[in-house]
Protein backbone atom coordinates (compact mmCIF):
# COMPACT_ATOMS: atom_id res chain seq x y z
CA UNK A 1 0.00 0.00 0.00
CA UNK A 2 1.12 3.29 -0.45
CA UNK A 3 0.75 5.77 1.71
CA UNK A 4 0.77 9.76 1.54
CA UNK A 5 0.41 11.89 4.63
CA UNK A 6 -1.01 15.84 4.73
CA UNK A 7 -0.45 18.07 7.57
CA UNK A 8 -3.48 20.30 7.29
CA UNK A 9 -3.43 23.80 8.29
CA UNK A 10 -6.75 24.85 7.80
CA UNK A 11 -9.94 24.34 8.29
CA UNK A 12 -8.06 24.23 12.13
CA UNK A 13 -9.35 25.16 15.79
CA UNK A 14 -7.23 27.45 17.81
CA UNK A 15 -7.19 27.63 21.79
CA UNK A 16 -10.70 29.35 21.43
CA UNK A 17 -12.27 26.98 19.22
CA UNK A 18 -12.31 29.62 16.45
CA UNK A 19 -11.87 28.22 12.75
CA UNK A 20 -8.54 29.40 11.50
CA UNK A 21 -5.57 28.92 9.15
CA UNK A 22 -2.32 28.06 11.56
CA UNK A 23 0.98 29.02 10.06
CA UNK A 24 3.36 26.66 8.61
CA UNK A 25 5.97 25.68 11.09
CA UNK A 26 9.81 24.62 9.86
CA UNK A 27 10.14 22.00 12.46
CA UNK A 28 7.31 20.34 11.60
CA UNK A 29 8.37 20.58 7.55
CA UNK A 30 11.87 19.11 8.69
CA UNK A 31 10.85 16.37 11.28
CA UNK A 32 7.74 14.76 9.34
CA UNK A 33 9.96 14.88 6.15
CA UNK A 34 12.26 12.96 7.88
CA UNK A 35 10.21 10.02 9.82
CA UNK A 36 8.13 9.81 6.60
CA UNK A 37 11.22 8.91 4.91
CA UNK A 38 12.54 6.53 7.57
CA UNK A 39 8.89 4.98 7.57
CA UNK A 40 8.06 5.07 3.83
CA UNK A 41 5.70 7.35 3.30
CA UNK A 42 5.42 8.13 -0.78
CA UNK A 43 4.24 11.88 -0.35
CA UNK A 44 4.46 14.53 2.31
CA UNK A 45 1.84 17.39 1.43
CA UNK A 46 1.63 20.49 3.18
CA UNK A 47 -1.89 21.58 2.79
CA UNK A 48 -2.13 25.54 3.35
CA UNK A 49 -5.19 27.60 1.50
CA UNK A 50 -2.69 30.84 1.63
CA UNK A 51 -0.17 31.26 -0.75
CA UNK A 52 2.66 33.12 0.81
CA UNK A 53 2.75 30.24 3.49
CA UNK A 54 2.97 27.82 0.53
CA UNK A 55 5.84 29.93 -0.94
CA UNK A 56 7.61 30.00 2.34
CA UNK A 57 7.69 25.84 2.24
CA UNK A 58 8.74 26.77 -1.14
CA UNK A 59 11.62 28.77 -0.58
CA UNK A 60 12.90 26.44 1.85
CA UNK A 61 12.72 23.57 0.09
CA UNK A 62 14.80 25.14 -2.88
CA UNK A 63 17.21 25.84 0.14
CA UNK A 64 17.51 22.28 0.77
CA UNK A 65 17.23 20.60 -2.41
CA UNK A 66 19.09 22.30 -4.21
CA UNK A 67 21.17 25.66 -2.52
CA UNK A 68 23.99 25.58 0.02
CA UNK A 69 21.55 23.28 2.44
CA UNK A 70 21.86 20.50 -0.12
CA UNK A 71 25.63 20.12 0.47
CA UNK A 72 25.70 20.76 3.92
CA UNK A 73 23.16 18.08 4.44
CA UNK A 74 22.61 15.67 1.89
CA UNK A 75 20.59 13.70 4.33
CA UNK A 76 17.79 16.43 4.94
CA UNK A 77 18.04 16.77 1.01
CA UNK A 78 16.74 13.31 0.70
CA UNK A 79 13.93 13.32 2.92
CA UNK A 80 12.84 16.60 1.66
CA UNK A 81 12.73 15.10 -2.02
CA UNK A 82 8.95 13.77 -1.26
CA UNK A 83 7.77 16.97 0.17
CA UNK A 84 5.38 19.50 -1.67
CA UNK A 85 2.54 21.99 -0.66
CA UNK A 86 -0.88 22.01 -1.55
CA UNK A 87 -3.54 24.94 -1.56
CA UNK A 88 -6.29 21.71 -0.29
CA UNK A 89 -6.54 18.21 0.60
CA UNK A 90 -8.62 17.76 -2.77
CA UNK A 91 -5.81 19.37 -4.74
CA UNK A 92 -2.99 16.81 -2.36
CA UNK A 93 -4.96 13.91 -3.68
CA UNK A 94 -5.37 15.63 -7.44
CA UNK A 95 -1.10 16.11 -7.41
CA UNK A 96 -0.73 12.61 -5.91
CA UNK A 97 -3.03 11.11 -8.80
CA UNK A 98 -1.30 13.13 -11.42
CA UNK A 99 2.06 11.24 -10.16
CA UNK A 100 1.04 7.75 -10.33
CA UNK A 101 -0.69 8.31 -13.10
CA UNK A 102 -4.09 7.36 -12.05
CA UNK A 103 -8.02 9.25 -11.27
CA UNK A 104 -8.91 7.60 -7.99
CA UNK A 105 -9.68 8.63 -4.30
CA UNK A 106 -7.37 6.99 -1.96
CA UNK A 107 -8.98 5.88 1.16
CA UNK A 108 -8.63 9.07 3.41
CA UNK A 109 -8.14 8.68 7.08
CA UNK A 110 -7.66 11.70 9.54
CA UNK A 111 -6.03 11.78 13.40
CA UNK A 112 -7.12 13.45 15.96
CA UNK A 113 -7.03 14.02 19.72
CA UNK A 114 -10.42 12.69 20.51
CA UNK A 115 -13.12 10.25 18.81
CA UNK A 116 -15.86 11.97 17.00
CA UNK A 117 -19.55 10.87 16.15
CA UNK A 118 -20.36 10.34 12.62
CA UNK A 119 -16.99 9.15 11.57
CA UNK A 120 -15.52 5.25 11.81
CA UNK A 121 -13.15 5.00 14.31
CA UNK A 122 -9.89 2.68 13.42
CA UNK A 123 -7.75 1.26 15.98
CA UNK A 124 -4.04 1.39 15.29
CA UNK A 125 -4.08 -2.94 15.00
CA UNK A 126 -6.62 -2.69 12.42
CA UNK A 127 -5.22 -0.39 10.17
CA UNK A 128 -1.83 -1.74 10.40
CA UNK A 129 -3.28 -5.18 9.31
CA UNK A 130 -5.20 -3.29 6.36
CA UNK A 131 -1.90 -1.53 5.39
CA UNK A 132 -0.27 -5.34 5.57
CA UNK A 133 -2.98 -6.68 3.91
CA UNK A 134 -2.93 -4.30 0.98
CA UNK A 135 -1.95 -4.72 -2.45
CA UNK A 136 0.87 -1.99 -4.21
CA UNK A 137 -2.08 -0.64 -6.37
CA UNK A 138 -4.21 0.49 -2.94
CA UNK A 139 -3.54 4.07 -1.31
CA UNK A 140 -4.18 6.01 2.09
CA UNK A 141 -3.98 9.34 2.49
CA UNK A 142 -3.24 9.72 6.29
CA UNK A 143 -4.33 13.58 7.60
CA UNK A 144 -2.96 15.03 10.34
CA UNK A 145 -4.14 18.67 11.83
CA UNK A 146 -2.26 21.87 13.28
CA UNK A 147 -3.24 24.09 16.06
CA UNK A 148 -5.56 22.47 18.31
CA UNK A 149 -6.86 19.97 15.63
CA UNK A 150 -8.89 19.92 12.45
CA UNK A 151 -12.65 20.66 12.40
CA UNK A 152 -15.44 18.25 13.23
CA UNK A 153 -16.27 18.98 9.63
CA UNK A 154 -12.94 18.34 7.47
CA UNK A 155 -12.73 14.79 9.40
CA UNK A 156 -16.66 14.30 8.63
CA UNK A 157 -15.39 14.39 4.82
CA UNK A 158 -12.80 11.44 5.60
CA UNK A 159 -13.59 7.52 5.47
CA UNK A 160 -12.00 6.77 8.94
CA UNK A 161 -10.71 8.19 11.88
CA UNK A 162 -7.14 6.63 13.52
CA UNK A 163 -8.23 5.94 17.09
CA UNK A 164 -6.56 9.26 19.46
CA UNK A 165 -2.69 8.84 21.02
CA UNK A 166 -2.94 7.68 24.48
CA UNK A 167 -0.50 7.44 26.92
CA UNK A 168 -0.55 7.55 30.80
CA UNK A 169 -0.63 11.11 31.86
CA UNK A 170 -3.18 10.70 35.43
CA UNK A 171 -5.28 13.93 33.89
CA UNK A 172 -5.65 12.50 30.50
CA UNK A 173 -3.51 14.91 28.78
CA UNK A 174 -2.93 14.72 25.28
CA UNK A 175 -1.70 17.88 23.34
CA UNK A 176 1.34 16.18 21.77
CA UNK A 177 3.10 18.30 18.71
CA UNK A 178 2.06 17.43 15.28
CA UNK A 179 5.75 16.23 15.15
CA UNK A 180 5.90 13.81 17.85
CA UNK A 181 2.38 12.65 16.73
CA UNK A 182 3.17 11.68 13.63
CA UNK A 183 6.17 10.05 14.82
CA UNK A 184 4.64 7.68 17.33
CA UNK A 185 1.08 6.73 14.47
CA UNK A 186 3.92 6.14 11.79
CA UNK A 187 5.98 3.90 14.45
CA UNK A 188 2.63 2.53 15.45
CA UNK A 189 1.19 1.76 11.54
CA UNK A 190 4.97 0.71 9.86
CA UNK A 191 7.63 0.26 12.39
CA UNK A 192 9.60 -2.96 12.46
CA UNK A 193 8.63 -4.11 15.67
Amino acid sequence: MKIALGLVHYPIHDRHGKVVATNVTNLDVHDIARASRVFGISKYYIIHPMPDQRSFVARMLDHWRTGDGAQYNPMRKTALTMVDTAESLEAAIADWNRIEERNDRPLIVSTHARALDGVPMITYRDMRARIEAAGPEERLFLIFGTGFGLTNEFMRGCDLLLEPVRGAPPDDYRHLSVRSAVSIILDRLRGAW
